[in-house]
């Protein structure tokens, strides 16, 4: 049987810098995986334009990684919590349903307020109920930039416990972040090609291999 893949993006780049890795790793391994980009670049936040430069940004990385399976919901950045609650979950309840996943990868709910109504929703939808009995693993990646910029022991430390292997993806990774024009800046910058690469070597070494991305395991059955 394939395995089916969901990975959770609140913003077009979200799901290569914390799981660009494991998304070629498991593209590579024949899984069917699917990128749910919900929000992105729009008015009012944005300027009219921005949204589709950086749509298509995003797919210039999934085609870096081979990735066929995409879609995106098109909801204003910041914006995300003005829906009713509801709306939101039954939306991506709605994309569970279709995709039907064994792995579900979402965001960690850090610094972004869009990071954590998506996580919240994400847990909604995934519940252990209906099509959600199918999830085998349920996971939230960390994203640079936004999961480390937190009060520690006030809100929610990002604790890693299942890194995954990427040593063989890591340049893919790489190429496709660099595809993101808009979003990738010069180091010092935490969403630069040097820090990324930095954080992949620390998390890789942590469990012994190259270079790895980490994840905050949340249910998993075998």
């Amino acid at each position: 049987m394939i395995k089916r893949v969901l990975v959770v993006a609140p913003h077009p780049d979200d799901e290569t810098l914390g799981a660009g890795g494991t998304i070629a790793k498991f593209i590579s391994l024949g899984y069917h995986v699917e990128v749910l980009t919900v929000s992105g670049h729009l008015p009012p936040l944005y300027a009219e334009g921005v949204y589709e430069k950086v749509e298509a940004h995003a797919r210039k990385a999934f085609a870096v990684f081979g990735l066929k399976h995409f879609r995106f919901m098109k909801i204003p950045a910041t914006m995300i919590g003005d829906l009713p609650v509801h709306a939101l979950n039954g939306k991506i309840l709605s994309v569970m349903r279709e995709v039907k996943p064994h792995i579900v990868l979402t965001c960690y709910p850090d610094r972004h307020v869009d990071h954590r109504v998506i996580f919240e929703s994400v847990m909604v939808a995934a519940r252990p109920i209906g099509i959600g009995r199918d999830i085998e693993i349920l996971a939230a990646y960390e994203t640079l930039s936004e999961t480390h910029w937190n009060a520690a022991h006030i809100e929610p430390n990002f604790v890693p416990n299942w890194v995954v292997d990427i040593s063989d993806f890591m340049e893919q990774k790489l190429r496709a972040l660099a595809m993101y024009e808009t979003e990738i800046h010069p180091f010092p910058s935490p969403r630069s090609i040097e820090a990324i690469e930095a954080l992949a070597k620390f998390r890789g070494t942590q469990s012994g291999f190259a270079f790895g991305e980490a994840f905050h395991l949340i249910r998993m059955k075998s």
